[in-house]
C-alpha cells in the first residue's frame, strides 16, 4: 500500500549540480557552439586563406 502520511519532510539535496547539468542548458550550449564556430572560421581562414 502507498504510503501518504506526510510526516516527514523530503531530504534537501545539498549536493553542488555538477558540470553535466551545466551543459544541459540552453543558452550556455548556444554561446558555446557561437564560439565554436568563430574559432572554426578563424582557424579556416587562417590555414587557407593567408
Amino acid at each position: 500500500m502507498l504510503d501518504t502520511s506526510r510526516g516527514h519532510a523530503p531530504a534537501p539535496s545539498d549536493e553542488p549540480r555538477g558540470c553535466l547539468f551545466a551543459l544541459s542548458q540552453p543558452p550556455l550550449m548556444i554561446f558555446l557552439g557561437v564560439i565554436g564556430c568563430l574559432l572554426l572560421m578563424a582557424a579556416v581562414h587562417d590555414l587557407f586563406l593567408l
